[in-house]
């Protein structure tokens, strides 16, 4: 049994049915033209596991939309926070919240709880920090830190279980992390959606085509009707979508799609 992308082996349109499926896809099979999927070995889909359980579902990104319901919740009592420190979940973030869910209300007080370079902004901050913050608030802001560091507790885990399952990929991992632009959490992605065994795509372009990072090419009379990229893998993608800091080279390969195995 082997599995096969459902494109290559798409019967006309028409009166389908399961039984005629099933006897297109046993006459394709007979004659040889149906080519296997990439599926990866079982060490490989754990780690894909892993890092989509760390980048894509609720942990890194349900993170940020906390820092990003913190902030709002600030904005209702009328402290501007967020305008003057570029991190609310920083040392000197985390403190003020600390102490206004304390109860403390006076705004110079609060605003002396900066650290380092924040410090130079103190008048700022006093300006900033002063609004109409109630018990209510105080709540509500208790449950969004905690909920918060449960998440960061459940991710330094997943990086552990990562980095054991890493150990079979090391040399590869250590090479994408010399690349610029990649840092070591978008090498670990790279390893676990590709496996690290570039020899199963017979080209770069394979590779750009499969990941879901080349542009689509549908053109006829010399006319080119769509340049949307073609639906792939959606995993591999999320690097590129990454800050710039996170990525390196241009976002859509100049290649033209080639349909992946």
């Amino acid at each position: 049994m082997i599995l096969v992308n459902a494109r290559q082996v798409k019967n006309l349109p028409g009166r389908k049915t399961d039984v005629s499926d099933a006897a297109w896809l046993a006459q394709l099979g007979a004659h040889g033209l149906v080519r296997p999927s990439f599926v990866p070995p079982q060490p490989v889909r754990e780690l894909r596991d892993l890092t989509r359980t760390r980048t894509r579902t609720q942990m890194t990104r349900e993170r940020g939309q906390i820092v990003q319901r913190l902030e709002k919740l600030l904005e209702d009592t009328g402290i501007k926070l967020a305008a003057v420190a570029s991190d609310i979940m920083g040392v000197s973030g985390r403190a003020m919240l600390e102490a206004l869910i304390r109860g403390e209300r006076d705004p110079q007080a609060l605003a002396e709880m900066a650290k380092r370079r924040l410090r130079n902004k103190i008048p700022e901050l006093t300006e900033a920090l002063t609004g109409r913050f109630r018990a209510h608030h105080a709540f509500l802001t208790r449950l969004h830190l905690d909920h918060y560091d449960q998440l960061t507790t459940a991710i330094g885990q997943l990086d552990e279980r990562i980095e054991e399952a890493m150990a079979p990929f090391r040399p590869a991992l250590d090479l994408l992390d010399t690349i610029p632009g990649i840092n070591r959490a978008v090498a670990e992605v790279i390893i676990a959606e590709t496996g690290g065994d570039m020899t199963r795509f017979t080209t770069a372009r394979h590779l750009a085509s499969w990941a879901g990072v080349c542009p689509g090419h549908h053109e006829s009379a010399g006319r080119t009707k769509n340049t949307e990229v073609p639906p792939a893998t959606p995993t591999p993608k999320e690097p590129s979508a990454s800050p710039p800091s996170a990525r390196s080279g241009p976002s859509t390969p100049t290649c033209r799609p080639i349909t992946s195995d």
